[in-house]
């Protein structure tokens, strides 16, 4: 029986990742690896810190999921044990610690995402994703190009279909981010992190508010839509 929804089902990622989970509940780690393999990934188990950096330190991988809270060596240290040997590997942090100063120190240990548990495995997966989409982009690109919708970070300028678009602050940057990771799934939570900075109450409907404006925005009298909402997971930015 497959563990993904059927929308994410229907996304090919265009790279195929190898992934080295540290986890050790057995049953977490098992429901990741058949989760991530169904989305077309590699994936590679350890149920303790010494191992995972044993792997860690000698293999070749794209993103490692690694939890905070091991045995014989925790998270926080695998992932600065392996910093100081110069990976520079992706690394998304798991735990059940969610308050700021949790995630602030897993970053610093040299984390580059933080998911609290329980989290949904739509959002780990676009997690990762991201992840891997940064770690490959050479250059910071200054316009990005969805079909005929054309943002210039330097002007500040949105166009679709050599039209102008005029935006607010806020609309501006949730857009750039959204094409930022065009393509794939982007979740609330993940536009709360980058885009507001978790200065709002998490339950109000400020997201969906902007989302709404923006659309009606870059899709109001143009041919076809642009921003499409992916039932349970989020938002995606492509051209269809």
């Amino acid at each position: 029986m497959s563990i993904l929804p059927a929308e994410f089902r229907e996304i090919a990622y265009d790279r195929r990742m190898k992934i080295l989970v540290i986890e050790d509940d057995r049953e977490a780690a098992d429901y990741l690896q058949k989760a991530l393999s169904e989305a077309g990934h590699t994936v590679h188990l350890a149920g303790d810190g010494d191992t995972g950096f044993a792997l860690a330190d000698n293999g070749d991988y794209d993103v490692m999921v690694v939890d905070r809270m091991l045995p014989r060596r925790d998270g926080l240290s695998v992932i600065a044990g392996l910093r100081a040997h110069g990976d520079t590997t992706p690394v998304l942090i798991l735990s059940a610690l969610g308050e700021v100063d949790d995630r602030v120190t897993g970053l610093r240990a040299g984390g580059d995402d933080y998911l609290t548990k329980p989290y949904a495995f739509t959002e780990l997966l676009a997690r990762i994703e991201v992840l891997c989409r940064r770690a490959n982009s050479k250059d910071v690109e200054t316009v990005y190009k969805v079909g005929d919708l054309e943002l210039d970070r330097l002007s500040h300028t949105v166009r679709r279909a050599s039209r102008e678009i005029v935006l607010q602050p806020r609309e501006f940057k949730l857009l750039e981010y959204l094409m930022r990771h065009a393509g794939q799934v982007v979740t609330r939570t993940m536009l709360l992190e980058n885009v507001w900075d978790y200065h709002f109450d998490p339950q109000t409907n400020v997201i969906d508010v902007h989302v709404s404006r923006l659309r009606s925005k870059i899709e109001k009298g143009f041919d076809s839509p642009i921003l499409h909402t992916i039932r349970g997971a989020g938002y995606m930015l492509r051209a269809t």
